[in-house]
């Protein structure tokens, strides 16, 4: 069974968000949008999810520069950073994991690889 996280979607089109949002709620996560770099910085300082699936190409800083600056918050337990991303090149990937991304996946998400990411480092 699956245990339910605090996750935030991040992503500048709202819909493509919206539609993680929805496949995660199902699957028993409690779940937060942001659609800029900012507004998602400041919804991990209030709220504190545990995981963050983040968008690489958002309009106000990079998907890079947000997993390090919520790196730099050093809040504990640090989140599960998902980079989920049109970016799929190696060079991507080395960059996304040099900023901090535990996983990358490539747009469009396959439902079952993004849950069993978030299944694989549940709480216990």
């Amino acid at each position: 069974m699956t245990t339910g996280r605090r996750i935030l979607v991040v992503d500048d089109n709202p819909d493509a968000a919206d539609a993680v949002a929805v496949l995660l709620q199902i699957e028993g996560h409690e779940v937060h949008t942001a659609h800029s770099g900012r507004s998602a910085l400041a919804e991990a300082r209030t709220w504190g999810p545990d995981t963050m699936v983040l968008d690489i190409g958002l309009p106000d800083m990079d998907g890079y520069e947000l997993a390090r600056q919520v790196m730099a918050l050093r809040m504990e337990p640090a989140p599960l950073l998902i980079a989920l991303s049109g970016y799929g090149r190696a060079a991507d990937i080395r960059l996304a994991r040099e900023a901090g991304f535990a996983h990358h996946l490539l747009k469009p998400v396959e439902p079952d690889a993004l849950f069993a990411l978030v299944r694989s480092d549940s709480l216990t």
